[in-house]
């Protein structure tokens, strides 16, 4: 991809506008733009006179030159490393793009722009902020001394509802396999998704949570709204940052705990980053069937240390984390990325081995079908669900030990 950045045709009418909105409060932005352009003597035709205005617009109210880049279909970050250094993720590799700055001051100015709009501050005593903007974009800025040049990224929220049969066609998920996902929504097995970062997690959290019946209640817990699913009785409930004074914060385990007082049939916490995990498990182990999750992690035999981690934070020690996961949660689901390609790597089916954690195969793209294919197909058996033919082949071979994910 490339672009052109698009520059204002005279720096001093940004200024023009400000100073006309703060001499007349009544005055909205449209017209302190036509004011201005007026009063520069600025000719053009209405095609470009009305682009002058967006890009004005942006400056003062939205992102500035980046506002034609959040606005691209398909795009889920926008990096700034300099003003001349600005990236794109559309699912593949980042794409470098020639919109730029002026100057590492407009990168900067921009930046305590985003900041403020999101209700925080970014100047040389509070040199970073990660933060929600407005309309859910996740900001995250920082400036020297910490980092060489003002850096700015946005992660953008996803925008389309992306069903199971989409992640099929795009190749994401095989169709066989997405049957067993599918069994395992309408068995009401607690799911958890892990990743790393751009692989997708909460894009498949999504689409399997439109599988969930219509008549079933979701309270959805995030730190932003970025959880899309093609569900009818959906609730969200979204975490607030600590405002300018550091007061006011309300974290995902506080909203978990709100969100079992909300009669849910299931309970979703769009990522496991602390302490929730522990008021998320007791949901899990007190009657809160078919819950889900996202964490990241390397690998799916991964997930165990990671929860053991996620639960010390939580004040619970590694007897207690092993009970209540291997009672709570049941099958994983990984994801990762081949080369541009975000695929679904790997589902396992957790469970206690001894005083740990222990992960089974059920399949996996390298190993296909694994020793834990029959135990989630018992699962599905003993709560009257359809076994996919998947699973059923192997659910005749007897169980084998545990071989793989134990944490040590």
């Amino acid at each position: 991809m490339s672009g052109t950045a698009t520059r204002i045709p005279d720096g001093s009418l940004l200024a023009q506008v400000r100073s006309r909105l703060a001499e007349d409060t009544r005055s909205d932005l449209t017209t302190a733009l036509g004011q201005a352009r007026r009063a520069a003597g600025l000719l053009a035709d209405d095609a470009v006179l009305a682009r002058w205005d967006i890009d004005l617009a942006a400056q003062l109210t939205g992102a500035g030159p980046l506002e034609p880049l959040l606005a691209l279909d398909g795009v889920t970050d926008v990096l700034v490393n300099g003003p001349d250094a600005v990236f794109v993720d559309r699912g593949g590799d980042l794409e470098r793009v020639e919109v730029g700055f002026a100057s590492a001051a407009e990168v900067r100015a921009l930046a305590c722009r985003l900041a403020v709009a999101a209700g925080r501050r970014l100047d040389d005593a509070q040199p970073f902020v990660d933060a929600h903007l407005p309309d859910g974009t996740r900001l995250h800025a920082i400036i020297p001394p910490l980092a060489e040049q003002p850096t700015i990224s946005l992660r953008v929220l996803a925008r389309r509802r992306v069903r199971m049969a989409d992640l099929v066609a795009g190749g994401a998920v095989p169709a066989h396999v997405a049957e067993v996902l599918s069994a395992a929504v309408q068995a009401r097995l607690a799911l958890l998704i892990s990743g790393g970062t751009g692989t997708g997690k909460t894009t498949v959290l999504g689409a399997l949570l439109s599988q969930v019946p219509p008549d079933q209640r979701i309270v959805v817990v995030e730190d932003a709204a970025e959880l899309v699913t093609d569900h009818p009785h959906v609730v969200r409930l979204l975490a607030r940052s600590a405002n300018v004074e550091g007061a006011g914060a309300v974290g995902l385990r506080e909203l978990v705990r709100q969100a079992l007082r909300m009669r849910p049939d299931r309970v979703v916490v769009g990522e496991f980053r602390g302490a929730e995990v522990v008021e998320l498990l007791a949901a899990l182990n007190t009657g809160h069937a078919g819950g889900g999750a996202t964490v990241h992690a390397n690998g799916i035999v991964d997930v165990p240390a990671r929860l053991e981690a996620l639960g010390a934070l939580g004040g619970l020690d590694r007897a207690a984390l092993t009970a209540q996961a291997a009672a709570g949660l049941e099958v994983l689901i990984h994801l990762d990325r081949d080369g541009n390609r975000r695929r679904l790597a790997a589902i396992g089916w957790l469970e206690r081995a001894g005083p740990d954690l222990a992960v089974r195969q059920v399949w996996s793209v390298e190993g296909g079908i694994g020793d834990g294919a029959p135990v989630l197909a018992a699962a599905l058996r003993s709560r009257d669900v359809a076994v996919p033919q998947l699973l059923d082949d192997r659910y005749r071979l007897s169980r084998p030990p545990v071989m793989t994910g134990s944490v040590q």
